[in-house]
């Protein structure tokens, strides 16, 4: 079958007739183009974050200063994609998972950020709004302060999302977001595990998560 990026690339991976303007808790991974590794390195077992890999870990950070009803839970920046939870308020609230306090973005103990009456935003509109910040602050420092220049576009047009449904769940993604910089030498966005082709940039599904619906979960 003849590869056609539009068709293969840019289908949707979001659940059908899914409300992703609801109140609730969402996992999301987000992918640099073509997988290149600009936000640092992992050692072991650690990341170690670049200039560049901190401006993302702080506008992550961010978004509730920019988007009331958005607020963060955990975070982390790996090479070339980032895992963080996403929670949406709004006048169902209470269907949220109640967070437990973790490690902020900041690098301190709390809990999620942000809060305030305003517009909801769905799902995708942060996580576009997401690219769209990062995307300006980077191309900002490659004319002024000569980070590594990335072509095309920052980040993947796709993203993999998980719908965290109770506690359970919550911890279990948690902890997945925590021991990931672990699973650099197993993980599917690793060029060293699986190279690049040509411009292929995935589906943005992250397919090799254990958030998978296929059993793939540990």
């Amino acid at each position: 079958m003849t590869y056609d990026p539009e068709r293969h690339h840019r289908r949707s991976i979001r659940l059908r007739e899914y409300d992703y303007a609801q109140a609730g808790a969402y996992f999301v991974t987000v992918v640099t183009q073509g997988r290149t590794c600009l936000f640092g390195d992992v050692q072991d077992g650690s990341i170690v974050l670049s200039e560049a890999g901190e401006m993302v870990k702080s506008m992550w950070g961010e978004l509730p200063d920019h988007y009331p009803r958005v607020a963060v839970d955990a975070f982390t920046a790996m090479p070339n994609h980032v895992h963080g939870i996403i929670i949406l308020v709004g006048a169902g609230a209470s269907a949220c998972p109640e967070p437990r306090q973790v490690e902020g973005v900041d690098g301190g103990p709390g809990r999620p950020q942000g809060v305030a009456p305003t517009k909801a935003l769905s799902l995708p509109d942060v996580v576009h709004r997401f690219k769209s910040l990062t995307t300006a602050r980077y191309r900002r420092a490659v004319r002024d302060q000569r980070w590594p220049p990335f072509a095309g576009r920052l980040w993947q047009r796709n993203y993999y999302e998980h719908v965290i449904r109770d506690e359970d769940d919550l911890d279990r993604v948690r902890r997945y977001i925590e021991e990931n910089p672990l699973r650099w030498d197993e993980d599917p966005e690793n060029p060293a595990v699986a190279p690049v082709v040509g411009d292929h940039e995935g589906s943005g599904d992250h397919g090799g998560s254990p958030l998978r619906t296929d059993g793939g979960w540990p």
